[in-house]
C-alpha cells in the first residue's frame, strides 16, 4: 500500500472525513476532521448523504466530545479505524471529468500522470457552488506548475486575484503583518489565481521518494525568539511545514506550519522571523505557526521589503 501523505483524506468507520496534515503517519494518521455526516448537513454527497463541514475550532471541539481518543495537536487515527483512503492524484481523472474548470487547470499544468491531484471538498465529492479548487502538485513538478500559472496569468488565460479577493484572503489568514506587506509577498508566489471566477490554489506535496526526510515531532522548547537570517535553501518553502534552511549563528532552519508564510522568501534573501525556538538534537529550529492563527509569529523577507 502506498504511504498515506499530506493532503490525502481518510474516512473512518462512522463516515467522518479527515484531511491528512502530516507526512509522519507510520503508527497513526495525523489529520484534522473536516466533514461529518449529519441529517441536516448543508453538503450533499452524490449518494444523497448529508454532511456538515467543520472549521478548525469546531472540529477539535467535536473530536474532544465524541472521539477524545483521537485528540492531540492533530487528530491521530489508528489504521484499524480507517475505512477508506482518498488520494488526490488517484482521483483527479474522476474529478476533472465532471468539473470543467479542474480539467482546464489539469490541461494547463500538463504534468506527468500521477503528479497532479485535487484535494478538499472536490476530492470528497462534497463541494458547494462556492467551493474553491485545491489543486495538488507533487515534488519538483510543483515548480513547473507554478511557472505555468505565472505565464497563464500574464497572458490572460486565467485571472489573478482582484483587490476584493486579496482582502478576503487577508481577512481569512489574519496574519501578523500589514495588508500591503502580505500582498507584496503573496503576489510573487504565483500559487493561486482564479479560473472563470473560481478561486484556486496549487498546493505543494512531497513525492513519495521525498517523504522520508520530512520534519516530524516537536523538539525541546527553548522559548520565543526573533531572528534575522539569510536563506540558503528554499526548495521546500511551499511544503507543510515550509522549510527554510538558513545561515545564522545558532538557528539552522526556520519552519512554518501556517500556509501564510510558505514561499515567503527566496534563496539569498534576508528574513526576519518570529516564533518559538526548539532544540532538535544538535540543531536549533525556529518554528512559526505554533498556534492555529500564529499570533505574534511571522516571517517576512527584509530583502523584498527594502527593494
Amino acid at each position: 500500500m502506498l504511504p498515506v501523505r499530506l493532503r490525502d483524506f481518510i474516512e473512518d468507520e462512522d463516515g467522518w472525513l479527515y484531511a491528512v496534515s502530516t507526512y509522519d503517519n507510520t503508527d497513526r494518521i495525523g489529520c484534522v476532521l473536516r466533514y461529518v455526516p449529519e441529517e441536516n448537513g448543508a453538503r450533499i454527497h452524490p449518494s444523497g448523504r448529508r454532511f456538515t463541514k467543520y472549521d478548525f475550532e469546531e472540529a477539535y471541539a467535536h473530536i474532544a466530545r465524541f472521539k477524545p481518543e483521537y485528540s492531540g495537536l492533530l487528530h491521530h487515527i489508528p489504521y484499524s479505524d480507517v475505512k477508506r483512503i482518498l488520494k488526490p492524484d488517484q482521483e483527479i481523472e474522476r474529478i476533472a471529468s465532471t468539473h470543467p474548470r479542474v480539467q482546464k487547470l489539469v490541461s494547463l499544468f500538463a504534468q506527468p500522470r500521477g503528479s497532479v491531484g485535487c484535494t478538499g471538498s472536490l476530492l470528497c465529492e462534497l463541494e458547494s457552488g462556492s467551493s474553491d479548487i485545491d489543486m495538488v502538485v507533487y515534488g519538483k513538478n510543483w515548480f513547473a506548475a507554478q511557472a505555468l500559472v505565472r505565464q497563464a496569468i500574464r497572458e490572460g488565460k486565467i485571472e489573478g486575484l482582484s483587490e476584493e479577493m486579496w482582502r478576503k484572503v487577508y481577512e481569512k489568514r489574519k496574519p501578523e503583518i500589514a495588508y500591503d506587506t502580505f500582498v507584496l509577498h503573496e503576489q510573487r508566489k504565483w500559487n493561486r489565481g482564479q479560473i472563470e471566477g473560481t478561486y484556486f490554489d496549487i498546493l505543494f506535496t512531497r513525492s513519495y521518494e521525498e517523504i522520508r526526510s520530512a520534519p516530524s515531532g516537536r523538539g525541546t522548547v527553548l522559548g520565543k525568539a526573533t531572528i534575522e537570517a539569510t536563506v540558503t535553501d528554499a526548495s521546500l518553502a511551499f511544503d507543510n511545514p515550509a522549510v527554510y534552511e538558513v545561515e545564522h549563528e545558532s538557528v539552522s532552519r526556520v519552519l512554518s506550519f501556517t500556509h501564510t508564510y510558505s514561499g515567503q522568501a527566496l534563496v539569498g534573501e534576508t528574513i526576519e522571523a518570529c516564533g518559538v525556538l526548539e532544540e532538535h538534537g544538535s540543531e536549533q529550529w525556529l518554528v512559526v505557526g505554533t498556534t492555529r492563527e500564529a499570533r505574534g509569529e511571522y516571517i517576512v523577507s527584509k530583502t523584498l521589503l527594502e527593494s
